[in-house]
């Protein structure tokens, strides 16, 4: 199996914030490998902007250091970090200021795809576009990419929208979130819609549950101040795990175009049941053997701030009513790993008596760390001595189905900033699903802020807090595991 490349036009890409650790960990190794791949023309320039002092040839050491720690330098041929690098400029920049906003303007080319990567702190976004439209860059096949976190809650929200919308067009705004590059969320999509297997079954009449968890095994530190600001609801229940719901419950749109994808999304946030506190459930990590605790991370013993939730909710229209979306998120847990389990019903009738046990198919798609999906089926335990059943996995893993191949994949990054220079707006989102999102949000936070009550402790390296086992136990279901 191969993947097949598709060469974009020439282009400008602007990063600013281009020294920064998202530039150096995510967007100029995606840059490369896609340069290894053969996906940018000779003709395209990558320019980084900031205020460090830096010239061009300063700044293509930077990159080249960069590659070497972050990229997988073994796909490229010799040679090809520098032939790369001679593709990268650099201009000293002030987001708020005067100084080189003139240099930026004079060597972008008006005719061609303009992309503007705003890999900056959200408080500099209304500088930025307000100069790139003072600067004469802002029109034609101008694209601005603008980083998670957009808005605290549905009031800045709107007002960044609103402050974008004064200089460029929607269609001109590319809302990034990663989790949407995944090769395994869009294979989500094709097996829903390209396979007559799946979509006669994918309604409450079969589907029993349907479980999301995006755990991970790292603390917050390196992100103390935003995360004690936002939490795990903010972080990434209205966001991440927002758009991994809408994928896995949205009907299927007339055309896989980015309005339509987009406004089937956006039906399903709107559909979504108000949730109550009863099924919501906070946590925060306490202090391991070896590691610190939440409150010794981010350096305030006062915190409230949640490092975990489980919440249970619904979508009200015909494909789901009665059928019950579980969402568990957090920090510090046992492992690793993002799923999205489909948990069909069992079936109406066995024949083959109680000693059988229960059984259930269940669909599992896997986002990290091993992309790739598995369906559980149901089969006879092999041996004589009757009908023992016993469940067994159909598993396809990127890794073990593409060899060598599984590592020429593009990644999140890779995919979502050609999308950007293609301007293809499907994998990213539209400023009234942001507002939408903050709408389903915002009551949630607010009711337990109004009751005052501390997250939950719960152990490092644990699954989180007890009660969200009890979130699940009284429905008489179960989570799955958290595992590698």
């Amino acid at each position: 199996m191969v993947t097949r490349v598709i060469p974009v036009d020439p282009f400008d890409l602007v990063v600013f914030g281009g020294t920064g650790d998202l530039a150096r960990r995510k967007i100029l190794p995606a840059l490369y490998r896609r340069f290894c791949a053969g996906q940018i023309p000779d003709e395209a320039n990558i320019i980084g902007a900031a205020r460090s002092e830096f010239d061009d040839a300063g700044y293509r050491a930077f990159v080249r250091d960069t590659i070497l720690e972050f990229a997988p330098v073994t796909l490229c041929e010799d040679g090809a970090i520098d032939t790369f690098c001679d593709r990268v400029r650099y201009i000293k920049l002030d987001a708020r200021g005067d100084e080189g906003w003139e240099a930026l303007a004079r060597i972008i080319h008006a005719d061609r795809v303009r992309a503007f990567y705003f890999s900056v702190g959200p408080q500099l976004f209304a500088d930025l576009a307000e100069r790139l439209h003072r600067h004469g860059m802002a029109s034609g096949e101008t694209r601005i990419v603008v980083e998670k976190p957009f808005g605290h809650d549905l009031a800045s929200a709107r007002e960044l929208n609103t402050m974008l919308a004064r200089h460029f067009d929607e269609t001109q705004i590319y809302r990034i979130d990663h989790y949407l590059g995944k090769e395994t969320v869009q294979n989500l999509m094709a097996i829903r819609f390209a396979n007559m297997l799946f979509e006669p079954l994918w309604n409450s009449q079969y589907v029993d549950h349907i479980q999301i968890t995006v755990a991970e095994s790292m603390g917050v530190a390196g992100r103390e101040e935003f995360y004690d600001r936002a939490g795990a609801m903010r972080d990434m229940m209205q966001n991440h795990m927002m758009q991994l719901l809408c994928l896995i419950a949205m009907e299927p749109p007339a055309k896989f175009e980015p309005d339509a994808v987009r406004d089937e999304k956006l039906k399903v946030i709107r559909a979504l049941d108000t949730v109550v506190l009863d099924d919501i459930v906070r946590g925060q990590y306490e202090a391991s053997e070896d590691k610190p605790g939440y409150l010794d991370d981010v350096g305030n013993s006062e915190s409230t701030t949640e490092s975990f939730v489980a919440l249970k909710t619904g979508i009200g229209n015909w494909r789901w009513a009665g059928t019950p979306f579980y969402l568990r998120t957090g920090k510090r847990l046992r492992a690793r790993t993002s799923e999205i389990a489909v948990v069909f019903k069992d079936a109406p009738h066995s024949i083959f008596g109680a000693d059988a046990g229960r059984h259930a198919n269940i669909l599992t798609i896997v986002l990290q760390p091993n992309e790739g999906i598995e369906l559980g089926v149901t089969i006879k335990e092999p041996g004589p001595g009757g009908m023992r059943l016993i469940d067994v996995p159909l598993d396809m893993s990127f890794a073990e189905t593409l060899g060598p191949g599984a590592e020429l994949v593009p990644d999140a990054y890779e995919r979502l900033i050609m999308d950007v220079i293609r301007g293809n707006q499907t994998l990213f989102m539209r400023g009234d699903e942001v507002e939408a999102a903050w709408r389903w949000t915002d009551p949630i936070i607010a009711q337990w802020e109004e009751k005052g009550e501390r997250p939950l402790p719960y152990e490092s390296g644990s699954t989180g807090p007890e009660d969200a086992l009890a979130l699940m136990h009284r429905d008489g279901r179960r989570w799955r595991e958290i595992r590698e």
